[in-house]
């Protein structure tokens, strides 16, 4: 009987030796999994939710996350107003759950999706808009063209419409300094 009792306890030191280092193994893999992730990637969850997104140059950012593209994210507002946010701009987000996207899981029409793509559907639609820059300056104007590192904009007040035939002074912004954006939605 004595060996018996010792052949088992012997056994059940296995099992417990075994449940945890598959335990610290799990622990190790998640480890990795998570050093794998990307700000982006933590983001294309929260699809939906509400956030706080503070950005350089003091730029703080609040509403429902509508949208994650390969650098840059877009803001509903609320009100008719949404910011298309700098991905590499930002600072910190509050108001995430738990959970993430896999690492890199952007599909192929969405990798090729940057900024300027966002950029330039603004220019389109010939919306007044209000971009902010990492020196802290603003500039208020209306997007002409859309470079591969830049922006030109039509310099006019905020909250006024460009008018046909109105000189005004043509402002290019390098892509690098853009924090955020903001424009009333059309």
């Amino acid at each position: 009987m004595r060996w018996d009792d010792l052949f088992a306890d012997l056994d059940a030191q296995a099992l417990e030796l075994e449940r945890a280092e598959r335990a610290a193994e799990v622990e190790e893999r998640a480890r990795i999994e998570v050093g794998a992730l990307a700000l982006l990637d933590r983001l294309r969850p929260a699809v939906g939710t509400r956030l706080r997104v503070h950005c350089q140059a003091a730029v703080d950012v609040t509403g429902v996350l509508c949208r994650v593209g390969s650098d840059w994210v877009l803001i509903d507002e609320g009100d008719g107003r949404e910011a298309v946010v700098a991905a590499r701009s930002i600072v910190t987000v509050d108001g995430l759950r738990r959970g993430s996207a896999a690492p890199s899981c952007t599909g192929p029409v969405e990798s090729r999706l940057g900024i300027g793509h966002a950029l330039r559907g603004i220019a389109r639609d010939r919306s007044v808009a209000r971009l902010y820059l990492s020196d802290s300056s603003i500039v208020d104007g209306t997007l002409d063209r859309v470079g591969r590192d830049f922006v030109e904009a039509t310099l006019h007040s905020s909250g006024e419409p460009r008018r046909a035939g109105d000189q005004r002074q043509l402002r290019l912004v390098a892509l690098v300094a853009l924090v955020a954006l903001r424009r009333d939605a059309q």
